[in-house]
């Protein structure tokens, strides 16, 4: 009968547990801060040429041009660098971390008595810290998890996908050249609608952003106006000065 009743304690217990349980994002920045990084960099960079090149007097067909040019090579760029840069990271942990299983395999007990003193700084008892330090030492890749985790601040079974991040930077920043671009595209040749067009999507994007960090929509929508605005004004003004010596 007890059994039976340590049974459906542990059960409603479990349930308990389930039932108030949650969820966090992925904040390990797999594709999430390319993808955003990506589209706001295409969406500033291509309203900012085209706003240069119309400000300077360029033709339909020239800032077509330009804007192609702009999103694929800035596409590309940006898919280069995230993979180079994600893998050069990945590379640089996995070499600490291949030092940190050396150090296992060479030095148990010393990498045991460091988890034990770990655990304590972070406020377990000498004697539960002694205990479960090695407990999970007799798993050397539970141990090896851990000790990256401790001292990498890493995973080593979570580390993000250069090509993931590479692929979401690509496709994201096409996306954001291709807005203020898309006027142009379907022949309406007007500069001022270009610039409008980015404008919504730069309040768009950055209040989206800032939605998925819990902040105000109008914080991050203001900050990427203005930031995307201060761009293309110095583009527009730069493109507008040399037209005119140019002319």
């Amino acid at each position: 009968m007890a059994t039976e009743n340590r049974a459906r304690a542990d059960a409603h217990a479990h349930d308990h547990a389930h039932d108030h349980g949650h969820h966090h994002r992925d904040v390990s920045g797999g594709w999430l801060r390319p993808a955003v990084f990506g589209a706001m960099d295409g969406l500033v960079t291509n309203v900012s040429l085209i706003a240069g090149v119309g400000g300077g007097g360029g033709s339909a067909h020239t800032i077509v041009l330009t804007g192609l040019a702009g999103l694929v090579a800035g596409a590309c760029s940006m898919a280069t660098g995230e993979y180079v840069s994600v893998s050069s990271q990945n590379e640089l942990i996995m070499a600490e971390v291949n030092k940190e299983r050396l150090e296992l395999e060479h030095h148990p007990r010393a990498e045991q008595a460091e988890l034990a003193a770990m655990l304590r700084a972070r406020g377990v008892s000498a004697a539960t810290a002694k205990q479960a330090a090695a407990e999970i030492s007799e798993d050397q890749d539970k141990a090896l998890a851990v000790h990256a985790l401790e001292e990498l601040g890493v995973d080593p079974a979570e580390l993000p996908s250069p090509v993931v991040a590479a692929g979401a930077s690509l496709a994201s920043f096409a996306v954001g050249a291709v807005i203020p671009l898309f006027p142009y595209l379907i022949g309406l040749n007007v500069l001022a609608v270009a610039l409008g067009l980015a404008a919504v999507a730069a309040v768009a994007g950055g209040g989206v952003v800032a939605r998925l960090t819990d902040r105000p929509f109008w914080r991050g929508a203001v900050r990427q106006l203005l930031l995307g605005a201060a761009a293309a004004a110095i583009t527009f003004g730069i493109g507008t000065a040399v037209g005119h010596v140019a002319a």
